[in-house]
């Protein structure tokens, strides 16, 4: 069971983000906080797997309340779920210590991929903020060099995909090739990114090179 905390300070939000939470098979929302002071002391009383953080709230905002939470809680996992696809957001939420950015008009079965992903320790961004931080990574937004002569074309659409939350198997069966093919191209991707191991790979597709620019 993935328990979850809500932070959101609209009270309709809220109640029907909780309302839709419990129709998803092994989550239990435990506890809502209408600011991000008071996500704080909730996840550090409760202890939740996941918090599914609104971004803007009036006094702690939810990159602040993110990266306290992570200060306090490092095992417990943050969704920030925000209506903003800016991608300087997107970054700071990452840097906070956020393992997902899912926007508000997301469908609930996205929402419901980005809790998964986080649930087994991943990492989760819409597809809409994933392709326009895939494109900076490979230079194509921007026109700088980039890492992307690193790989092959069917390397980066893996990496893509795997930036969207999804598994080999999942991958696998998008693109229509055998889950061996998928894992020998992941393989590869870890080679040539000089990066250990696969959980590491998911966690630097989310993130990508925004990052380094800070």
């Amino acid at each position: 069971m993935v328990r979850v905390l809500i932070a959101d300070d609209h009270a309709i939000f809220r109640a029907g983000l909780a309302k839709l939470l419990q129709t998803m098979a092994d989550v239990q929302v435990i506890a809502e906080a209408s600011s991000g002071r008071q996500a704080v002391d909730l996840a550090v009383k409760f202890h939740p797997d996941i918090v599914i953080m609104d971004l803007a709230m009036g006094d702690v905002n939810g990159l602040d309340a993110t990266a306290q939470i992570h200060a306090h809680r490092a095992q417990v996992r943050v969704i920030i779920l925000s209506m903003h696809a800016n991608e300087e957001y997107v970054t700071q939420a990452l840097s906070s210590g956020a393992s997902a950015y899912v926007l508000k008009e997301a469908t609930p079965d996205e929402l419901k991929l980005a809790i998964e992903a986080v649930a087994r320790g991943g990492t989760y961004l819409s597809a809409a903020i994933s392709k326009r931080v895939m494109e900076d990574f490979f230079g194509q937004a921007t026109g700088k060099p980039s890492h992307s002569h690193q790989l092959t074309p069917r390397q980066k659409q893996i990496l893509q995909l795997i930036s969207e939350g999804k598994n080999v198997k999942q991958i696998a069966f998008e693109l229509k090739v055998s889950i061996k093919t998928v894992e020998s191209h992941r393989t590869q991707l870890m080679e040539r990114l000089g990066i250990p191991n696969a959980s590491a790979l998911v966690r630097y597709a989310a993130r990508l090179s925004p990052l380094t620019n800070k």
